[in-house]
């Protein structure tokens, strides 16, 4: 199977940031993920859209009342049945390397025999820049050389080549309500003391970026007109250092962040993290509901000191995005992550 594939001409059907009279379909791959329910969301309150949610085993949100489809977008004959009759596709697919790179072969094979083209707006990843330090635009080598992850990613991309149709969206660390990882955990470390003020390991960029910033530029993504083919950064475009954004998180949820020594880091990442992460999938098969400490990984520490920061300039001036101030932003994630700690307990 070719590693492209030539998916046509999409200027047929998309249109300016106007009402339209006739609200088009859009089919949201990853539809049970944290942005894929957002976007889900934001498709289903609009004027102009009609959100077909797709999921593979991830049972979808019963609450939004929308079209909803399981299936294996691994599968290009069963993409091909669900991209028919749709106006657009945003691809929210996240999961292990294979599974990114088998759904999105399947699904450039299956909109390249649509036509005419369909606007595929492809949720990629800031990591496509590996281990590229300073800032970088959208016209920075992809080197995907930070993990399996960001290799899978940059993998998808050039995929995309010559499927003029896509636009890749590149976010930073997605935070807000409900971000399992970025609000959850992290606030979870910082109300244990378990992270802190990490010193020289803790100078990196956080490129955060708010859920409801990336849901806009999809939005947008998925209405603008002459933007086949191109990618956005998609963060801040003046973010913190971690150790910045740890304090700052930290005095939202009402506690204070303390030095977290080096010979702490180690234990976390060397004598805890292990054991920890075996009690995580330990609690997943049992019969009762136990959820052990979440265990700091290592390549979060490893990012909490890389000096990558994202040129955003582009996503402003075509897209038009005006990002969420930070501190408003963290507001929010304490009030709910508050609120979730609270409901657990009782």
């Amino acid at each position: 199977m070719p590693e492209s594939m030539a998916c046509g001409d999409a200027t047929d059907h998309r249109s300016g940031d106007t009402p339209v009279p006739d609200r088009r379909r859009i089919l949201v791959l990853g539809a049970a993920g944290y942005i894929g329910q957002r976007v889900v969301q934001m498709l289903a309150a609009s004027d102009w859209a009609l959100p077909v949610a797709v999921s593979h085993r991830t049972p979808l949100n019963a609450a939004i009342p929308v079209e909803t489809v399981r299936l294996d977008a691994r599968q290009p004959a069963a993409l091909e049945e669900a991209v028919r009759n749709v106006a657009g596709v945003v691809n929210c697919i996240t999961g292990d390397s294979e599974t990114i790179i088998a759904s999105a072969r399947a699904l450039f094979l299956a909109c390249s025999r649509v036509m005419p083209a369909l606007r595929i707006v492809h949720l990629s990843t800031m990591m496509v820049y590996g281990t590229a330090t300073g800032t970088v635009d959208e016209t920075a080598a992809l080197i995907g050389d930070w993990d399996e992850y960001s290799a899978a990613k940059t993998k998808v991309e050039q995929m995309a080549h010559d499927c003029r149709s896509v636009v890749h969206l590149r976010p930073g660390i997605v935070y807000g309500p409900r971000s399992p990882i970025w609000s959850g955990r992290i606030g979870r470390w910082l109300r244990q003391h378990r992270l802190g003020d990490l010193g020289t390991a803790g100078v990196g960029y956080c490129n955060l970026v708010h859920v409801d910033d990336v849901v806009e530029a999809v939005r947008q993504a998925l209405r603008l007109p002459g933007i086949d083919g191109e990618a956005f950064n998609l963060s801040l475009p003046s973010p913190p250092t971690w150790n910045e954004y740890f304090r700052r998180y930290a005095a939202a949820l009402g506690t204070t962040v303390a030095p977290i020594s080096r010979t702490r880091l180690t234990m976390e990442r060397y004598v805890l993290a292990p054991p920890l992460k075996a009690a995580e999938i330990l609690s997943t098969m049992l019969p009762f509901d136990w959820r052990p400490p979440d265990p700091i990984r290592p390549w979060l520490l490893r990012l909490c000191a890389h000096p990558l920061r994202m040129d955003v300039r582009k996503a402003e001036r075509v897209l038009g995005i005006a990002w969420t101030p930070l501190d408003k932003g963290l507001r929010e994630s304490a009030v709910w992550l508050l609120a979730r700690e609270k409901a657990e307990d009782t």
